[in-house]
């Protein structure tokens, strides 16, 4: 069963109250349930479910109060039961799944889980999480504006497990350009233990073959990554409009602004449909307002007025911006980021051959006596776009003579013949060129000797270029002047598949990879990571874009670089002077691009064009004198008075003094175990009677090897069927659904996720997966404790309390069953007999509370307790006085939130009030439904509902033990 419907918020009562949150225990069509989520809806109350009985055990489902009856197990009425497992292991894994399955409130200042990641989280990623999820927000939105390579996908992998934990995060999307979906998933499966389905090409047609034509595919899948080109069509946007999400991912999202585009139409059906949204893009500006202003929109729709003008202090709050050089990163990647080294700009004495055409475009297309041979409109400026090519290979120029004659037509007009005829010259003299040997190629030849690429060398390069004419030249030809095989020398590009695309670059990552040189277009300048087993780049043609060579650059400049990453540019020198005196504009680019990557750590504002056609466009124009470098290019020192939006990025970084972020001390992972991995033996003991045994006797296989921090066990069908959701490549290299090897260590599986790069067989998953706080495996482990109890029952324990103590968990949630608050109780009886007089404690969190009455380490149980009837009045008076005593320990809460809400009401009023005066403009209207979309969110938002469940009943260590001659139940 599987939850499909579509809430929709409303702030009216129209229906009988459900007293119902998150972790109650409801009875719907005779089966019990494990709520997960409650919100108010048009319809009644929406609640989500976990199965909990027999039946629907590995269920979710949704119902509606007003079609379903829902009956709430009253906690105050809940039975004891007397635990007779050995070492009180039963009560202990109940104990610890219902905590595990309880959210921790919204608003809780300390990190819970994404410190217990597969990941090596640094400060300022740390901090931007904690900006993330910053209570200050109404709800998650944020644009992680990182600089190239300072870990932007870890941020998103810890805001999103938070999220999870928070029980904010059951479904999550993530839109990604499509080179990168399989970096994208690999990350968040092998660090994070997210498990996403991967809808490209070959996804896509999965999901086919398994939901009818008239089926939501988004409803199928809870967790999902895929292509903005595949998501944003027509095909889908539909569905998207009928599905709501609890977190939205979109990578790259500077390409989000362009209001006319699918890509915006796409974000603008996405955003309001989201609870959390978070946008990343090292680019965040393109340098006009309006646009960045859409960006923040998308974000929260009152950070921008209805006049279009950002408000400075929200925009602050929604953006998270730092760079290589910003203090508070600079002292802290040290050794886990190489500095760059120098830049080579290698200026290469143009052949024979290359020279003949330099002089060609020289005088007859670039500074012609008698005019440009061109017959379209700005000839000197196509006599540029002949000399780009050139300048990325002959091959290339060839390529762009060839279509250029083709678009002619076969019968030119006598202008257009002119033009034909000087084409064929120059097509002539690139045939020639073609045949004869390269200076440029000659010099890539030597430098990738020099630096040790060979057959039986590791060393590696990425060799970019613009062209494929050029990429397709250089792969044919390095193969058999570099000594190389076939497949040692591969070529990516965008009109590659999608599954190409991403085979290649995991390819690459991997030391066990045949590839040493990668040549490759643009295509692998964002997202793509390049770094793992290289150092080397080499421009073999010069963008004429900042932004570009930035990009670039950064596949191998980035956080996990271990030796210092070597740029390097060949730049054609030819003979003839101002032909080459023009191309020294291009030498002084990428003076210009290592300045601003040192001071700014972004090189978009320095011309301001914010985009790689704009800026081409105006390097084109210098070229061919129609502009002066220093007009088009600034100084780093001449940005901020240029470009308002870039001075307030470049302050968001950091530029000057930062305070010291606050230290980071890991939250305690569990309140009752020491380890992880010693939940799920615990679990699988209770579940199987001999988990060691062979699966042929009913066992599991179970096996540790604690020498190498890993165990393994064969999945049995109900864990089998969970797995389907894993990446299918992982699935597939690992076996995982016949033998699951689990690495119970952090240290010990990032040496595994290493390993995996460099694993003989070809695969990037590691050989065993980390066992993190998410992990599905104790996911399910948790599920199957749940259901060790009958209908409302409650184990009673012995522990090191000194009088019968009820231990009790409460929580405050809002009108969407999101916990606000936490609080846990334990309800002290100094004389049973009279129940009325009780002594109710708040303690700080779970682990305390669990350290307080002596369950958070293991003790022997002599036997089940007896007299738990005699004990029975104890739970409703407990649960009694905890309401009364949790009413006062939740005011301040309730306070806090309701004035945040409060300020937020008012930022709406006042947004209202000023779009009354324009709301002439025709997207005031549309906005306008944003904003009371909103405004409906923060009613939802504010606390509604208190929740009191007793958890254990624990008695003193030297309580008898029950006559097992009698009931003891």
């Amino acid at each position: 069963m599987t939850d499909t419907a579509t809430a929709h918020l409303d702030t009216t009562d129209t229906t009988s109250d459900l007293n119902v949150a998150p972790g109650s225990v409801v009875v719907v069509r005779d089966e019990e349930w494990l709520v997960t989520g409650v919100e108010h809806t048009r319809d009644g109350w929406l609640v989500r479910v976990q199965g909990l009985s027999d039946l629907v055990r590995d269920s979710t489902a949704a119902f509606y109060s007003g079609l379903d009856t829902i009956e709430v197990l009253d906690p105050a009425q809940a039975t004891l039961v007397a635990d007779d497992s050995h070492y009180y292991r039963r009560s202990r894994l109940w104990l610890e799944s219902t905590l595990r399955k309880t959210s921790v409130p919204l608003d809780g200042a300390s990190l819970t889980v994404s410190t217990g990641m597969l990941a090596d989280p640094l400060e300022y990623q740390l901090s931007a999480v904690r900006k993330a999820l910053d209570p200050a927000n109404l709800r998650t939105r944020i644009l992680l504006a990182d600089a190239v390579g300072l870990g932007k996908t870890l941020e998103i992998g810890m805001i999103l497990s938070e999220l999870i934990r928070r029980g904010r995060g059951d479904r999550i999307l993530i839109v990604t350009p499509r080179h990168v979906l399989e970096q994208m998933q690999h990350e968040m499966w092998c660090r994070f233990a997210i498990p996403f389905v991967r809808l490209d090409s070959v996804g896509i047609q999965r999901v086919r073959q398994k939901l009818p034509a008239t089926r939501n595919p988004f409803t199928f899948f809870k967790r999902v990554i895929i292509s903005i080109d595949t998501l944003k069509s027509d095909r889908y946007l539909n569905a998207l409009r009928h599905h709501r999400w609890d977190a939205v991912v979109i990578d790259e999202s500077h390409n989000l602004t362009n209001s006319a585009t699918q890509n915006n139409r796409l974000a603008r059906v996405l955003a309001p449909n989201t609870d959390a949204l978070i946008l990343a893009s090292a680019t965040p500006h393109n340098g006009r307002a309006e646009s960045f202003a859409e960006l923040i929109r998308l974000l929260e729709p009152t950070a921008v007025r209805p006049d279009g003008t950002i408000i400075p202090d929200e925009v602050e709050r929604l953006i998270v911006r730092r760079h290589r050089h910003s203090p508070e990163v600079a002292k802290e990647v040290g050794a886990k980021w190489a500095e760059r080294k120098e830049p080579q700009n290698l200026l290469v004495p143009a052949s024979d051959a290359e020279n003949a055409i330099a002089r060609e475009l020289d005088d007859v297309w670039l500074h012609p006596q008698s005019g440009s041979p061109y017959s379209g409109a700005g000839g000197r400026l196509f006599g540029w776009t002949l000399a780009k090519a050139f300048l990325s290979s002959p091959p290339a120029l060839r390529e762009t003579v060839r279509e250029r004659i083709k678009r002619l037509g076969s019968q030119p007009s006598p202008t257009q013949a002119r033009e034909v005829e000087a084409l064929r010259r120059l097509q002539h003299l690139a045939e020639d060129a073609v045949a004869k040997p390269s200076a440029k190629y000659a010099t890539l030849l030597d430098y990738l000797r020099s630096v040790g690429v060979g057959g039986a060398s590791p060393m590696r390069a990425v060799v970019f270029a613009e062209r494929i004419a050029t990429l397709t030249w250089l792969r044919d030809k390095l193969p058999k002047d570099l000594g190389l095989k076939p497949d040692q020398v591969v070529i990516l590009h965008g009109g590659l598949s999608d599954d190409v695309q991403q085979g290649v670059v995991e390819s690459f990552k991997q030391a066990s990879s045949p590839i040493r040189v990668l040549v490759t277009g643009d295509v692998a300048s964002e997202g793509v990571n390049l770094h793992s087993q290289c150092h080397e780049l080499i421009h073999f043609d010069i963008p004429w874009s900042l932004i570009r060579i930035e990009q670039r650059n950064g596949r191998i400049d980035r956080y996990g670089q271990q030796h210092p990453p070597q740029i390097t540019t060949l730049l054609l020198d030819p003979a003839s002077e101002q032909f080459s005196g023009d191309l020294r504009v291009l030498s002084r680019l990428l003076e210009r691009e290592e300045e601003a990557h040192r001071a700014l750590g972004d090189v978009a504002s320095l011309m301001g064009k914010y985009d790689v056609a704009g800026e081409e466009d105006a390097i084109r124009k210098v070229l061919a004198g129609e502009a002066d470098l220093d007009d088009v290019v600034k100084r780093t020192s001449e940005v901020a008075d240029a470009d308002p939006v870039a001075a307030m990025l470049a302050m968001i970084a950091g530029l000057g003094a930062q305070e010291d972020a606050p230290t980071t001390t890991p939250a305690r992972q569990s309140a009752l175990y020491a380890t992880q991995v010693d939940f799920l033996r615990e679990a699988l003991q209770e579940a199987y009677l001999t988990p060691t045994a062979p699966v042929a006797s009913r066992g599991l296989a179970w096996t540790e090897h604690p020498g190498q921090s890993i165990v393994s066990f064969a999945p049995p069908s109900d864990l089998r069927q969970r797995l389907d959701v894993l990446p299918q490549g992982y699935l597939a290299d690992r076996a995982v659904t016949t033998e699951f090897k689990l690495v119970t260590s952090a240290k010990r599986g990032a040496q595994l996720l290493k390993d995996a790069l460099a694993d003989t067989s070809g695969s990037s998953w590691p050989e065993a997966h980390f066992l993190g706080p998410l992990h599905p495996v104790n996911e399910w482990a948790a599920d199957r404790a749940l259901a060790s109890l009958a209908r409302n029952q409650v184990f009673a324990v012995r522990g090191t309390v000194d009088v019968p103590t009820v231990v009790l968990m409460g929580t405050l949630t809002n009108r969407r069953g999101q916990v606000v608050a936490s609080a846990f109780l334990s309800a002290e009886f100094p004389n049973p007999a009279n129940p009325q007089f009780c002594i109710v404690s708040a303690h700080e969190s779970a682990s305390d509370l669990m350290d307080a009455v002596g369950l958070s380490g293991v003790s022997s149980n002599p036997g089940p307790v007896a007299g738990v009837q005699a004990l029975q009045p104890l739970i409703s008076r407990a649960v009694d006085a905890a309401r009364d005593e949790m009413a006062l320990t939740f005011e301040a809460s309730e306070q806090a939130v309701r004035a945040r809400v409060q300020d937020w009401s008012q930022r709406v009023a006042q947004w209202s009030k000023e779009a009354d005066a324009l709301v002439q403009r025709s997207t005031i209207k549309q906005q306008r439904v944003s904003v009371q979309e909103e405004q409906a969110l923060a009613a939802a938002m504010a606390p509604d509902r208190q929740l009191v469940r007793p958890l254990v009943v624990v008695l003193p260590a030297d309580h008898p033990v029950a006559d097992a001659r009698k009931d003891i139940s």
